[in-house]
């Protein structure tokens, strides 16, 4: 028998799945796709990400081979502040495929089992002793295969993603009705004025973020609203910036990969951090527009606190009130955090408040600075 099924090898499952398995669970991880595979990301790691992973045993990561980002660059249609974070504290770019790889071969290396090719379907709900019923592990099916796999287990973590089957069969999460963005990602090489900094550029409508992934090549993501400028992908990207007059010129020389990512609508909301015999965990415990580059910090520090959790539940043998004190533990870590995202979210989708807020950045730009020492985490 199983103790742990994790529905899900990104960096929240493997999180996830190097907890439970250093402290002796039987964990099975399962995903659709083999590793390493490509994800939409703005690939960094802000320094309160880089101190959790340090914090659970996992600071030897290959983002320290990675260029240092010492701040964030914020700017307003009007204005701009960059702002730096203390002394000796840093993020780091990484490429997701790179990260993600290495999360999950840590986990594995502590004992958790890895299946690649298994797509989960619904949850196996057992309705034995409760007219709710309980999750019991997971019925899924293999590529290429029709008839499902039923796979027992005594919990399920649901990492699988901020569309997740899982949480979405529950009729645990849901996309909100506003705001409604699309992230579109992809790299350019050539782009001019990079420095030891991320990028933030807010607009009305959208907003751009721009990050150094090695000496010449830049992660671009642009987020917009749900009627974008652009008949393709690669159109959405190029309008943005070639219509923003404060970045247009640091593209002139760029060449874009022609790979772009779509991603989205982005927000999504949940009601319960998981039921009887399932946790939440990762972006499918909750996700908030990336516009503050803290999104894996988020989400390893709710598979780390599932985990825990996790750990507690089996010990104790008993899967009632597992949700409810995994949804206090998130409450006490990441309500302040997540409220703070939430804000910044509004800001952006006011002209008014837009405005506002860039008056107050060209007067007191020491607001920024705290912003963005609180959005990266930074002591």
């Amino acid at each position: 028998m199983i103790d742990v099924l994790i529905a899900g090898a990104g960096p929240a499952g493997s999180v996830a799945g190097w907890v439970l398995a250093r402290a002796g669970a039987r964990v099975l991880i399962v995903d659709r796709d083999p590793f390493p595979r490509p994800k939409l990301c703005g690939d960094t790691l802000n320094p309160g990400a880089i101190a959790l992973l340090e914090s659970i045993g996992l600071g030897d990561g290959p983002w320290h081979r990675g260029p240092a980002l010492a701040g964030m660059l914020v700017s307003g249609p009007r204005n701009s502040v960059q702002a730096r974070y203390p002394a000796g504290v840093v993020g780091r770019s990484i490429v997701r495929n790179e990260l993600d790889a290495w999360l999950l071969e840590r986990a594995i290396g502590a004992g958790a089992r890895f299946e690649p090719g298994w797509t989960v379907r619904e949850p196996l709900v057992d309705r034995t002793h409760a007219p709710q019923g309980g999750v019991r592990g997971v019925a899924m099916t293999r590529r290429g295969q029709h008839a499902p796999l039923r796979l027992p287990a005594s919990l399920t973590i649901a990492a699988d993603g901020r569309r997740s089957v899982l949480a979405r069969s529950l009729g645990l999460s849901r996309h909100p009705k506003s705001p409604r963005r699309w992230a579109f990602g992809t790299y350019a090489s050539g782009v001019s004025g990079l420095s030891d900094v991320g990028e933030m550029h807010v607009r009305h409508g959208r907003y751009i973020g721009i990050a150094p992934v090695t000496e010449s090549l830049a992660n671009i993501c642009v987020v917009t609203g749900p009627r974008p400028d652009g008949s393709t992908p690669a159109a959405v990207v190029q309008r943005a910036i070639e219509s923003d007059r404060m970045l247009a010129e640091r593209f002139t020389h760029a060449e874009f990969v022609p790979d772009v990512r779509v991603l989205g609508p982005l927000a999504v909301d949940v009601s319960a951090a998981g039921v009887e015999g399932l946790l939440l965990a990762g972006d499918a415990a909750g996700f908030i527009d990336p516009m503050t580059g803290d999104g894996l910090r988020l989400a390893m520090t709710g598979a780390a606190l599932a985990a825990h959790e996790a750990l507690a539940t089996l010990e104790r043998g008993d899967l009632v009130g597992a949700a409810m004190r995994l949804a206090l533990a998130r409450r006490d870590v990441l309500s302040r955090k997540l409220r703070f995202n939430r804000i910044l979210r509004a800001t952006v989708a006011s002209p008014l408040a837009m405005t506002v807020a860039g008056l107050s950045a060209a007067v007191a730009p020491s607001i920024i600075h705290s912003v963005v020492r609180y959005a990266g985490d930074a002591p």
